[in-house]
């Protein structure tokens, strides 16, 4: 039974706790660019200071190989490495392989490769033609984002991640080999595990709507009306299965009204909805694994010492919306509805992008998920529907079931300014699993409350 969710209390999970832990990281993410770099290093001495691991940074493709294809300028990083480690932190680089700008606290603008989409424009995967935007999602609204590469063309720019991964390597490994602890890979928008669901280029899908399906490229097409003809055998098998009369394969196709799709609950309630949200929620999960797996070949033998990551959103509105319940996690693509999204069991409904951690070859290392939202309160009432506080919980349940090294990060700046969310992000680590943190951003805990509750925080949990 596909249910809306409950904010309950849970029982406790037993399992690792940070406390004590070998296991345990403090971290900080970098500003999306650095511009005052005075400001930069004091913040580094501070956070230091206070036993803070390491800093994260997005290293932007658009801005590393934004002039020409296989013309690399790391000059930035350089500088901006050398800093991190001259005041003792490690380094944690995010392969950033997605657009900078146009989401919530961008501050900063750095576009995708501008050579990238006339590149493939004239090339075909699997029989269709890419033209100028054969690389992009397009969603239920016939609007494109160039803010990553679709998942189904992962195939086609495979070796654009495997290329600038190797550059990143070649360029880096000699002198920062050991001080690169993680490293983070893009995964989608905001450097996230999903679909743009809710970003500018659709109106009227952002918070707290249900968002935008965007499944509706010529590759997802494609790739949908093939997965059914393969579950179902034949035409006449899908037909059998859906209740349709299609008369020729190509009527195989995702919702044709989205609003109808979720409104009438046809996205939970019928064997088409089940099996169109299993498809789009599996294409997400499949592009994690090639792409994880693509930068670990790349990476080969180079920072051998550093595991892995990926970081899947916290997307906790309209979960118990009575008009589309769980909405918002469809259109990004996080969970299935073919299973009971009220179980523990299922990681109500998130099981296969949580186990993606444990899928992922990852040639020996070990593969971390990241999860946001860790400093929110529940807020189950109209506009907003959320529960960021119980899913939190739920994915510290699942994770820990799996087997997952489980971490955690806030969601908005703001989270780490109050006392409030200091207490939501501690009752995540007592009770949940969590075993690590990063702070949005260096700056929010460089000064005030937010300095010296994550000191506190440390002080806590390394004993």
């Amino acid at each position: 039974m596909v249910g809306g969710g409950s904010a309950a209390a849970q029982p406790e999970v037993p399992g690792p706790v940070a406390a004590g832990n070998p296991e345990f990281t403090a971290n900080v993410m970098a500003p999306l660019k650095v511009t005052d770099f005075a400001d930069f290093e004091s913040d580094l001495r501070t956070v230091a200071g206070y036993g803070v691991d390491a800093v994260s940074v997005d290293v932007w493709w658009g801005d590393v190989e934004g002039t020409a294809d296989n013309a690399f300028d790391w000059s930035y990083y350089d500088r901006v490495f050398e800093l991190i480690t001259a005041n003792g932190l490690d380094i944690i680089p995010i392969l950033s392989f997605h657009q900078c700008g146009g989401n919530v606290g961008d501050d900063y603008t750095s576009l995708l490769p501008a050579w990238l989409w006339p590149k493939y424009a004239e090339r075909a995967h699997r029989g269709v033609r890419l033209g100028p935007d054969g690389l992009k999602h397009r969603s239920e609204q016939g609007n494109h984002s160039a803010e990553t590469v679709q998942g189904w063309a992962d195939q086609v720019v495979e070796n654009e991640y495997r290329g600038f991964t190797r550059a990143f390597a070649d360029h880096f490994a000699p002198r920062y080999n050991d001080a690169v602890t993680e490293i983070n890979v893009s995964l989608g928008p905001s450097g996230e595990l999903r679909y743009p669901s809710y970003n500018a280029h659709d109106t009227g899908t952002g918070y707290p709507t249900r968002g935008g399906l965007q499944a509706y490229s010529d590759l997802a097409v494609e790739d949908f009306e093939r997965a059914a003809l393969k579950k179902y055998r034949s035409l006449q098998g899908v037909n059998a299965a859906w209740g349709t009369a299609y008369a020729s394969r190509e009527e195989i196709r995702p919702p044709a009204d989205a609003e109808a799709f979720f409104t009438s609950l046809a996205y939970r309630d019928t064997t088409y909805g089940r099996d169109f949200v299993d498809w789009y929620n599996g294409s997400l999960v499949d592009h994690g694994e090639r792409v994880l797996e693509t930068v670990v070949r790349a990476l080969g033998h180079d920072f051998a010492e550093a595991e892995i990551g990926y970081k899947v959103p916290g997307i906790h509105w309209t979960m118990t919306n009575p008009a589309h319940p769980r909405a918002t996690e469809v259109t990004t693509g996080l969970v299935q509805t073919s299973v009971d999204l009220d179980s523990p069991a299922t990681g109500h409904g998130y099981q296969r992008i949580i186990e993606l951690a444990n899928r992922v070859d990852a040639r020996g290392r070990q593969v971390v998920m990241h999860f946001t939202a860790l400093e929110m309160d529940d807020q189950d009432y109209a506009p907003q529907y959320s529960l960021a506080k119980t899913l939190v919980g739920w994915i510290g349940q699942y994770a820990h079931d799996a087997g997952v090294e489980l971490k955690g990060e806030n969601a908005l700046s703001g989270g780490v300014h109050s006392d409030a969310g200091w207490d939501n992000i501690h009752d995540a680590f007592d009770t949940w699993g969590y075993l690590g943190l990063t702070v949005l951003r260096m700056s929010d805990v460089s000064e005030g409350i937010g300095a010296e509750r994550y000191a506190l925080f440390i002080d806590k949990y390394r004993g």
